[in-house]
C-alpha cells in the first residue's frame, strides 16, 4: 500500500497545493475525467466563450438601429467555428496541467476512479493507497427528470450542447433554470428557434421582482411554454416528438434537458466508510468542511453550501490555510454573489427578499426596499436599454445595505460595488455621503437607488 500525505479526489483544486508539494508534503491527484473540472471543461469557461459573442449579436440586432447603427439589424454567428475554437482552446487549458502535476516529484496523478475500501483508505486502477488527509472534490453530473422513454433518445445535456458544433433549426428545452437560460440563449442568438417548456416560472430560485423582470424580456425573444411538463420523448427519423401533460405533442431536431444536477459520488463507494450523506446524497460536513470522518473534507459540488466555483474556490483557499493547523477555525463564509450570465443578465449578492422575510421575521428584525429602473440614471440617455432593475435592501435600525438584486447590462460586473459595501458592512448613508460615483456611469443606478432606500429608512 502507497500512503501519502494527502489525496484529493477531483483535480481542479490540485494547483492550488502545490505550495504543499513545495515543502515536500506527497500528494496523489485522482481525476478520470478530463483535467480541471466541470468548470473549465463543462460550463464556466466554455458557456461564456459562446455566450460573449452572442450578447454581442443579440444587442446588434435588437438595439443598433435605437442608437443609429445601420447594418446590424440581421448579424450572423459563424455557430460551427465558435464551438470548435471554444473546444480547442479548452482542450488546449486543460491538457497543460498534466504535465506540471507530470514534473512536480511530490505529486502523482492517478487518471482514474477512486473507490474507498475503508475511512481513509482507496482503490484506484487496482493500487491501493492511502493518506493522513483526503480531499473529497468531484464534479456534478445532471439530475435526468424521469420522463418516459427519454433515456431511448439522444438528447443533449450542457455537456453535449457546449461541444455540438452544428446548429438545429429547432429546439425543444426541457425547463428554465440558469443552465437552460445561459446556453439556450447561445443557441437562439444564432438562429436556433428555441421553445421551452416550464413548469411555473423561469429561474425559480431568482428574486421574485427581479425573476419577473427578466422572464418578461426573455419571453420576448425566445418561445416560452408556461404551466407544461413533459410526459413523453419519442425519437423517430431524426426527429424529437415530445407529449405534454396537456396531450399536445411539439416536435424539434434537438433536445435539451437542462434541469438540475446531483453530486458525482456514487462510484466512490463511500457505504465503506463512516461519510454520511444528507440532503439528497450530498455529503455531510461540519463547520471544518470535515466528514465524520477526521481528517477527510468534502467540499464543492458534493456538500450543499453553494454551488459555485467561486465559492469553492474560496473553501479550497480556507482549507489551505487550516491544513496543519494548530488553532483551526471554522470557515465563515462572506455574503455570496451569483450571477447568471444570460440576456439579459442577473446578479447578486447575500439571500432573496423572500429568504430574508423568513429569517428576519424568526429574529423580529425589520428592514426597508428600494427599487430603481436603469432608466432613471443618466447613461440611460447614451444606451437605451430597455431591462434595468436594481433592487435593495437595508435594515432599519442600522441603516445597512445588507443585500442587492441586479437585472440588465453588466449586471455581473456592477454587482461588484455591492459586494464590497455588503461584506463591510456600510450604511446607505455612506453610499451617498461618503462615496463619488463618476458621471455618468451605469453604477450610478446603484446610488440613486440608494438615495431612495435612504428616504424609507
Amino acid at each position: 500500500m502507497l500512503h501519502y500525505d494527502i489525496i484529493i479526489i477531483g483535480s481542479w483544486w490540485g494547483t492550488k497545493l502545490r505550495p504543499l508539494a513545495d515543502a515536500w508534503k506527497s500528494i496523489a491527484i485522482i481525476e478520470k475525467e478530463k483535467l480541471w473540472g466541470t468548470c473549465l471543461n463543462k460550463w464556466c469557461i466554455p458557456s461564456k466563450m459562446l455566450i460573449y459573442p452572442s450578447d454581442l449579436a443579440t444587442s446588434a440586432r435588437e438595439h443598433a438601429s435605437n442608437l443609429h447603427i445601420e447594418g446590424l439589424e440581421k448579424p450572423r454567428i459563424n455557430f460551427t467555428a465558435l464551438v470548435e475554437e471554444t473546444q480547442q482552446r479548452i482542450s488546449a487549458d486543460s491538457n497543460s496541467i498534466e504535465p506540471i502535476y507530470n514534473a512536480h516529484e511530490n505529486i502523482t496523478l492517478y487518471k482514474w476512479h477512486a473507490k474507498f475500501i475503508e475511512n481513509k483508505v482507496l482503490e484506484v486502477n487496482w493500487e491501493i493507497i492511502s493518506a493522513q488527509t483526503i480531499y473529497i472534490a468531484t464534479w456534478s453530473v445532471p439530475d435526468i427528470p424521469d420522463i418516459d422513454w427519454l433515456d431511448s433518445t439522444p438528447f443533449m445535456t450542457s455537456k453535449q450542447a457546449l461541444s455540438n458544433s452544428t446548429l438545429p433549426k429547432k429546439m425543444i428545452v426541457i425547463w428554465g433554470g440558469y443552465i437552460a437560460v445561459e446556453l439556450w440563449h447561445v443557441y437562439g442568438a444564432a438562429g436556433c428557434d428555441v421553445h421551452f417548456l416550464v413548469r411555473s416560472s423561469m429561474l425559480k430560485a431568482e428574486d421574485k421582482d427581479i425573476r419577473e423582470v427578466f422572464q418578461d424580456d426573455f419571453a420576448k425573444r425566445y418561445n416560452v411554454h408556461f404551466g407544461v411538463s413533459p410526459v413523453k420523448v419519442e425519437h423517430k427519423n431524426d426527429i424529437f416528438f415530445v407529449t405534454l401533460d396537456n396531450g399536445e405533442i411539439m416536435e424539434s431536431d434537438a433536445l435539451f434537458v437542462a434541469t438540475w444536477v446531483r453530486p458525482m459520488i456514487d462510484k466512490l463507494w463511500l457505504e465503506n466508510t463512516d461519510i454520511t450523506l444528507w440532503y439528497n446524497d450530498y455529503i455531510e460536513v461540519n463547520e471544518y468542511l470535515e466528514t465524520k470522518v477526521p481528517w477527510v473534507y468534502a467540499l464543492w459540488d458534493v456538500v450543499w453550501n453553494y454551488l459555485f466555483r467561486h465559492s469553492v474556490n474560496y473553501e479550497g483557499e480556507y482549507l489551505l490555510r487550516e491544513y496543519n493547523s494548530d488553532n483551526k477555525k471554522p470557515i465563515k463564509y462572506p455574503p455570496v454573489p451569483h450571477a447568471i450570465f444570460s440576456y439579459p443578465q442577473i446578479a447578486w449578492v447575500w439571500v432573496t427578499q423572500d429568504e430574508l422575510i423568513r429569517e428576519w421575521k424568526q429574529e423580529g428584525l425589520d428592514y426597508e426596499i428600494a427599487i430603481h429602473n436603469y432608466k432613471n440614471s443618466a447613461m440611460w440617455s447614451a444606451m437605451k436599454a430597455e431591462v434595468w432593475l436594481v433592487k435593495l435592501i437595508a435594515d432599519k435600525t442600522s441603516r445597512k445595505v445588507i443585500w442587492a438584486h441586479i437585472v440588465g447590462e453588466k449586471a455581473s460586473d456592477i454587482i461588484h460595488m455591492m459586494i464590497v459595501i455588503i461584506s463591510a458592512q456600510m450604511t446607505v448613508d455612506f453610499m451617498i455621503d461618503d462615496m463619488i460615483f463618476i458621471h455618468p456611469a451605469l453604477s450610478e443606478v446603484i446610488r440613486n437607488t440608494a438615495r431612495s432606500l435612504s428616504h424609507k429608512l
